[in-house]
């Protein structure tokens, strides 16, 4: 029987190299793409799509930040859409001072409200912030700005082609392509009847690596059972415990360490105190063994008080997920984990149930119709096989400490075996000592009754 793996996707509505290869999205990337739209007397306007291809990682707040390095002199005049972090050293300028004279800028978008609508360019200002392709609103997943530059070539044959591109999505993790010269843009009118092109194109392919972006998890997983008491946590560090002496105990400390106007960067995090240390924790609970049917609890925790998570998505690898007959409170579309297999691709939507996790738990029952032939209680099946959040990998615990069967050997630790059995010649030891004690008192009584 040929065996297929599925990817149960639950969401709210709401490689350059080959280390920058995900398993789980393998056509992933953020495109930015570059057409010059007309020549100036001394250069030319551009306007820059950024595309977020992603199936599920997002840019979340603080949004995006592009660079690159001018192969000449290029100044840039002005921007709209974005700007640039640095002006750099303009002094050479006497008059009309440019935007950006820095040989290597760093673009950021503009923030949502500080451009009135009718000077905005269509998918711009929103705080840098990306959808993931996966999700409904393909309007989210697209960021354009406008820039003027100066001082460089007027035609193709002229224009030298910016190096060295770079994207922070907010922080690091993205390996960028060289920019490549392709075929000019096409744009349509708006009534559809009239095509235009840009007068030269080039675009930059960026792709995600775990390895690049931290080399500890940004989740966990814990695990439970109806059938056994015992609940796997997530193993202790398992997202590295470098913030352990920064965390918080009581949520009666956050209104102190969150001031107003507390600006904190990408990588800062505040988080509540665990022994796991992770800013996202997913619980898989095996709560119900029907007949035909077997049903599971999610729980996802926010333990990170600062991120609220408005647009998430959870990834699930179980072989059972291609006959799930019901889901509660998440929207969800069932993938193949191949792009080859013939299964279709189901949606579940949900309007109104965008979620926010302010460090607090948000949960969802799933109920999975049972395959006789591949259902079974043994060796952690039951159990998902990876997990995902925003698109990075969550940590699993180690297999053998999965909730074992009572009928099943207890993967107990072997210091925690020897314990007990000490415990066990101890309670006999005392048992035989007591019963010794107790007969020859009786045949020291036994005389005295004869008198």
């Amino acid at each position: 029987m040929h065996f297929q793996r599925f990817i149960l996707v639950f969401s709210f509505t709401m490689m350059s190299s080959l280390a920058a290869y995900d398993l789980l999205d393998p056509n992933g990337s953020i495109n930015i793409i570059w057409d010059i739209m007309s020549w100036k007397p001394d250069g030319y306007l551009a306007t820059v799509r950024i595309s977020n291809l992603q199936m599920y990682r997002q840019i979340r707040s603080p949004g995006w930040t592009i660079g690159w390095t001018w192969a000449n002199k290029e100044v840039i005049w002005s921007m709209v859409g974005a700007q640039a972090i640095d002006q750099g050293d303009c002094s050479n300028f006497k008059t009309n001072i440019p935007h950006s004279c820095e040989t290597s800028p760093a673009i950021v978008d503009l923030l949502p409200g500080s451009v009135p609508q009718n000077q905005q360019l269509p998918n711009c200002c929103k705080g840098g912030v990306l959808g993931s392709w996966g999700q409904r609103d393909k309007a989210a997943t697209v960021s354009w700005f406008q820039a003027s530059v100066g001082h460089s070539g007027t035609s193709r044959k002229t224009v030298k082609v910016p190096k060295g591109f770079y994207l922070l999505g907010p922080g690091a993790g993205y390996a960028c392509s060289s920019a490549v010269v392709v075929p000019p843009s096409v744009f349509l009118s708006a009534d559809g009847r009239r095509k235009t092109r840009a007068m030269m194109t080039w675009t930059v392919t960026c792709t995600y690596s775990p390895t690049l972006a931290s080399k500890n998890p940004n989740c966990c997983v814990s695990l439970s059972s109806f059938y056994n008491p015992m609940i796997t946590p997530c193993s202790t560090c398992a997202c590295g415990c470098k913030d352990k002496h920064n965390c918080t105990k009581r949520d009666s400390e956050i209104s102190t360490l969150l001031k107003p106007n507390l600006v904190m960067d990408a990588e800062t995090q505040l988080l509540q105190c665990t022994q796991h240390m992770c800013p996202i924790q997913v619980h898989w609970h095996f709560k119900v063994n029907y007949k035909k049917h077997w049903r599971v609890k999610i729980s996802i925790t926010n333990f990170n008080y600062w991120l609220n998570y408005s647009h998430w998505n959870l990834v699930v690898q179980h072989p059972n997920l291609n006959n799930v007959t019901h889901v509660y409170n998440f929207t969800y579309k069932l993938l193949p984990y191949h792009s080859t297999s013939d299964t279709g691709v189901f949606y579940g939507v949900k309007e109104g149930n965008e979620l926010l996790m302010e460090a607090g738990n948000v949960q969802s029952e799933m109920i999975f119709g049972k395959d006789e032939k591949e259902f079974t209680l043994d060796q952690g099946w039951v159990f998902p096989r990876k997990v995902y959040f925003n698109g990075d990998e969550c940590l699993m615990p180690p297999p053998n400490s999965y909730p074992f069967l009572p009928k099943s050997p207890n993967p107990i630790h072997p210091l925690l075996f020897a314990a007990a059995l000490l415990l066990i010649l101890l309670a006999f030891c005392s048992f035989w000592c007591n019963s010794k004690i107790e007969s020859q008192k009786t045949q020291r009584k036994g005389p005295q009754l004869l008198r």
